[in-house]
């Protein structure tokens, strides 16, 4: 049987990230209680990479993405920060949802990677 990591989440009863074989699966939002898509987007991109590498892999070996955001309206302001961010050479599956987040959340992001094993 396969092990599986946890990497403890600031909140009681959640993982950061959790591997198990040759994939991570990891979930994260910004620290800003600043309502601005880009700066949140922005900080919740730079945990994912955070969350990737402490877990032994990176950006580029990422295979889906879902991007859930409080207003769509917001959307076209994530986008810029995403392609600005993501390897484009190796873009994953990606889906944006319209979703009600906690406040002061406009932005999540749950992401799967391949490790690099």
């Amino acid at each position: 049987m396969l092990p599986i990591t946890r990497y403890p989440g600031m909140a009681p009863g959640r993982s950061r990230a959790v591997a198990y074989g040759n994939l991570v699966f990891t979930v994260a939002v910004a620290d800003t209680a600043e309502q601005d898509m880009r700066k949140q987007a922005q900080e919740t991109l730079a945990k994912i990479d955070r969350h990737l590498a402490e877990a032994g892999t990176d950006k580029s070996r990422l295979l889906s993405v879902t991007v859930y955001i409080a207003d769509m309206a917001n959307k076209a302001a994530m986008n810029d920060v995403w392609l600005g961010w993501v390897d484009r050479a190796n873009e994953p599956q990606r889906a944006c949802i319209g979703a009600t987040l906690e406040y002061p959340h406009m932005i999540e992001i749950v992401a799967v990677a391949a490790t690099k094993d």
